[in-house]
């Protein structure tokens, strides 16, 4: 049986294991040098006319079964692992890129992807250009001649807002140029964006794809023709996953499309809840029809997601109040595992610019994020109402 062309439930549990002397479950190759039984072995290896594990930083049997179940379940023909998801992006760039190319990216990307982007390349003599999030004119404006890459996510963090990932994947193809989506906040149960063109997708694994909050991973699937330049730079400069992490990710993603599943009504049904809530200001959820771009995430995702992001109709001091009272949504800045985690991200993720500098760019002090978690969804929203009481 073909496992690569079956559902997606039955390649999450069956797919690219690597099943010895009858285990049900991918062993732990906890190694970091692998023997040659023989010099003849190595001539064959070196030669590229036998495959063999050499070296822990060129690969491991644990994480080749993890790669290739991701692979799988993306819509891939490759994938590599790294040790978490800001490796995965700054492999993905630097492998690509040299001195003197250009990348453009949306505004409302991942804080550390811009500021990775805007504060670190410019010292490698990468120029850099950030446009606004759905101005696919002044995205195609900025391309010049010396245009790489375009970078984006979809859906985004905090705001949720969705990339059109067809026209991101058109300007790549009449440009020539290589497109990027971190779909994190998506996954590959939700949407599919190298199915719309994109070239290359990046994930942050830590989050909906293991889905436990107890591994860091990061992951690119891509094309055969970008895939051996990442992994060479991953080769030289290391970034690896230890092999007990790759375990841990094969076991979560046993699990992913029910998770997902899970997670996606759950969030649903609370955005639904508190867009109806008097001390709620606003929701931002791509299923709402208030979403602004609801009509296309409906064209080109399965499911909107695990997270739920909202204005608390109130100041600073009523929203961390609102934030300090609640009872079994965690404080912590995470997503994707079994516990709803919520986070304040003016005070999180933003606290070191001035409330002048995070307002300019739409983090509010009453704005929250939330990632809901397994609990039952009506113990999420009594907790929300709870919370929501006091102020």
């Amino acid at each position: 049986m073909d496992i690569s062309k079956s559902g997606e439930s039955t390649i999450a549990v069956h797919g690219g294991e690597r099943r010895w002397r009858g285990s049900v479950t991918t062993p732990i190759v906890q190694s970091s040098t692998f023997v040659f039984q023989n010099m003849e072995e190595v001539a064959l290896y070196t030669a590229g006319k036998k495959s063999h594990y050499e070296y822990g930083r060129y690969g491991n049997p644990t994480q080749e079964a993890a790669e290739k179940k991701l692979a799988m379940l993306e819509g891939a023909e490759c994938c590599l692992l790294f040790d978490c998801g800001m490796s995965a992006v700054s492999a993905t760039v630097f492998a690509l890129m040299k001195m003197g190319d250009h990348i453009i990216l949306t505004d409302d990307a991942y804080k550390q992807t811009l500021n990775f982007a805007e504060n670190f390349l410019p010292r490698f003599g990468i120029e850099v250009t950030v446009v606004p999030m759905g101005d696919y004119e002044k995205m195609e404006a900025a391309i010049r001649k010396n245009t790489v890459m375009l970078f984006s996510e979809s859906p985004t963090n905090p705001y949720l807002n969705i990339a059109d990932l067809a026209r991101i994947s058109e300007l790549g193809r009449k440009h020539k140029i290589t497109t990027v989506i971190d779909s994190t906040f998506g996954g590959p149960y939700n949407q599919k964006p190298l199915k719309t063109g994109i070239d290359i997708v990046i994930h942050s694994g830590t989050k909906f794809l293991a889905g436990h909050n107890d591994i860091l991973s990061g992951a690119v699937m891509t094309s055969r023709k970008f895939f051996g330049r990442i992994k060479d730079f991953q080769k030289m400069t290391g970034g690896v996953p230890d092999p007990n992490s790759c375990f841990l990710l094969l076991r979560g993603l046993k699990t992913y499309s029910l998770r997902m599943e899970r997670q996606n009504q759950t969030a649903l049904e609370v955005a639904q809840r508190l867009e109806k809530h008097p001390k709620i200001k606003r929701v931002y959820y791509p299923a709402l029809p208030s979403h602004r771009q609801h009509k296309l995430a409906k064209e080109q995702m399965r499911g909107f997601g695990g997270v739920v992001t909202f204005d608390v109709k109130g100041n600073l001091e009523q929203t961390l109040k609102f934030l300090d009272t609640l009872k079994l949504c965690l404080i912590a800045p995470s997503l994707g595992g079994p516990e709803s985690l919520i986070t304040h991200p003016a005070t999180v993720t933003y606290y070191a610019m001035t409330r002048d500098e995070r307002i300019a760019i739409g983090i509010t002090d009453e704005l929250v994020r939330l990632a809901v978690g397994f609990e039952d969804v009506e113990d999420i929203i009594a907790d929300l109402d709870q919370a929501l009481a006091v102020i």
